[in-house]
């Protein structure tokens, strides 16, 4: 049966194809909301234990560092007053300990669990319905909102999870501001996971709906940057127009400013209406933005040109957003270098970010090292792409002409690795413009973050090759190295910790001397792992479903 037909047949089931109706509407969303949380028994725990964690060490992490009020008053003032630090961590609204890890943790922490959520959201909808799942479910006794409701639930509990592990790890501070920050950064991520609900309406493909949506993310985590860095209060009419502004505007363990919540909860229940109708409206596989269809006759020679063909925009769109990053960034540097040279103990969490060289060589290693991790989730979101045409069978048929496993590999493969070489480099360049000084070395220390970025690209064609049915576990991979990384320097986390991320085995450029063994081992590994993955799907039978 076709998806227009079983649909119609499910909607008939069901009660109705229409926006309105019963229960029957959401039969078997228990069941689904089960299958979801089966599939995600491992990605969903990794992702709200890690960030849980690393925001409830902060507690730990800034008494030690900051122990009297007197030295915690010097921070809180000394950080408000420079416009670049606001615009990457937000303002200071209060000197007590759980004020500081509010500001230092609270605006990241929100972007992650945004970020969680969004994936979690266009995997259990559009990708059901791209891989073809969703209609094998629909031709069951499976009400036409079941699908987006149990999607909606399990991102629900992921968020909820996370903020209850906030809240009673910072309830020693106070319980007010513990309940205030785990709500602000769970309800952040049940914006974004609406809004990628609507995407998921809206767009053919499963990665356009996640791109979509990380668009929307982005423009966010910018207006609250720009407002911020010209309002110290927080009172900006860009940071009010931000979801991450709202997170943070709650001001947790700084007044608690509760009314602020009506915002998030107000946009969650908007966009879920959004979704739940043009849900109502249209057929199981269909999108109110279908894809063009391609010329009558194909130009397409080679399975790299259909590879590129399907990832031109999104690289575009990265390369295009890493640049204008770095140039905003780029301009913070001797700000920042500036303020952090009049306080040890944030000297200090630099230095162990970015290397013991000059503050402003530091603070930029520190921002393209950031920049390195982000580009690792596009290797990984490139790599499994692979995994998207395999599981929605667009390979199968390609595979049937004379074209090879390794070719086709080869293409998106190919986009992945020299992809993130491109968004590197766009960030290093855009830094210099900005910074103006020395290009060779802020090109060598964006260049340098490739063998990191590599290696989680190669842990997704690892799993895609020779497990593809826990693929998409590289997100949770990627994610761990990225929270360590990110977040784990400011949290005076061990040794030993740190490097669990690939980033914490790199040289800290520029400035400091160039390593070359653990550039070559990263490089070595990331080169053994794609041989065998590609080893592995040579071997194995395609996914089907």
């Amino acid at each position: 049966m076709s998806a227009t037909g079983t649909a119609h047949a499910a909607a008939h089931r069901s009660g109705g194809g229409g926006a309105s109706g019963g229960p029957r509407h959401l039969a078997g969303t228990g069941a689904l909301l089960r299958l979801a949380l089966r599939r995600d028994r491992v990605m969903l725990p990794v992702w709200v234990l890690v960030l849980g964690t690393l925001v409830v060490s902060g507690n730990g992490s800034i008494a030690a560092l900051y122990p009297t009020a007197a030295d915690r008053a010097v921070l809180a003032a000394s950080m408000t007053a420079n416009s670049s630090l606001r615009a990457l961590y937000g303002p200071v609204f209060g000197d007590s300990v759980g004020a500081l890890v509010a500001w230092r943790f609270g605006v990241f922490a929100a972007v992650l669990a945004a970020v969680m959520s969004l994936i979690v959201v266009v995997r259990h909808t559009r990708e059901e319905e791209e891989t073809g799942r969703q209609e094998m479910l629909s031709a069951a006794v499976v009400g036409r909102r079941a699908p987006l409701t149990a999607a909606l639930l399990t991102a629900l509990v992921a968020n909820t999870a996370l903020a209850l592990i906030i809240t009673a790890g910072l309830a020693g501070r106070g319980a007010a501001g513990a309940l205030a920050l785990g709500l602000a950064v769970g309800l952040t991520g049940m914006v974004f996971a609406t809004a990628a609900a609507v995407a998921a309406q809206l767009t053919e493909s499963a990665r356009l709906a996640k791109g979509l949506t990380a668009a929307v993310l982005g423009a966010a985590f910018t207006l609250r940057a720009a407002g911020d860095a010209g309002d110290a209060a927080g009172g900006s009419l860009l940071t009010w127009l931000s979801p991450v502004g709202w997170a943070e505007n709650l001001r947790a363990f700084a007044g608690d400013r509760w009314w602020v919540l009506l915002l998030p909860v107000a946009a969650v229940l908007l966009q879920g209406l959004a979704a739940y109708e043009l849900a109502s409206r249209r057929d199981v596989g269909m999108s109110f933005l279908p894809a063009r269809p391609g010329p009558a006759e194909g130009r397409l020679a080679t399975a790299g040109a259909l590879a590129w063909r399907l990832q031109r925009g999104g690289l575009a769109g990265w390369t295009a957003g890493f640049l204008v990053a770095g140039a905003v960034f780029g301009g913070m540097v001797e700000g920042a270098a500036d303020l952090v040279g009049q306080n040890a103990q944030a000297r200090e969490i630099f230095q162990r970010m970015g290397g013991a060289q000059a503050l402003s060589d530091a603070f930029l290693s520190a921002l393209l090292g950031l920049f390195g991790m982000v580009a690792s989730l596009y290797a990984v979101g490139s790599v499994l792409r692979l995994h998207g045409e395999e599981t929605s069978q667009r390979a199968e048929p390609l595979l049937a002409a004379p074209v090879g496993r390794l070719r086709w590999a080869a293409g998106h493969l190919v986009i992945a690795f020299a992809g993130s070489v491109l968004l590197l480099l766009a960030a290093g360049t855009g830094m210099y413009l900005s910074y103006g000084r020395d290009p060779g070395g802020v090109l060598a220390a964006a260049a340098v973050q490739l063998p990191a970025v590599w290696l989680l690209g190669a842990v997704a064609v690892l799993l895609h090759g020779a497990v593809p049915k826990a693929a998409v576990a590289a997100w949770a991979v990627a994610g761990l190295a990225v929270a360590v990384g990110w977040i784990g320097p400011a949290l005076d986390l061990p040794q030993a910790v740190l490097n669990l991320s690939p980033f914490g085995h790199l040289p800290k450029l520029p400035g400091a001397a160039m390593e070359w063994p653990p550039v070559l081992v990263l490089t070595a590994g990331a080169a053994l792992l794609v041989a065998a993955g590609l080893a592995g799907l040579r071997r194995r039978d395609l996914v089907t479903a």
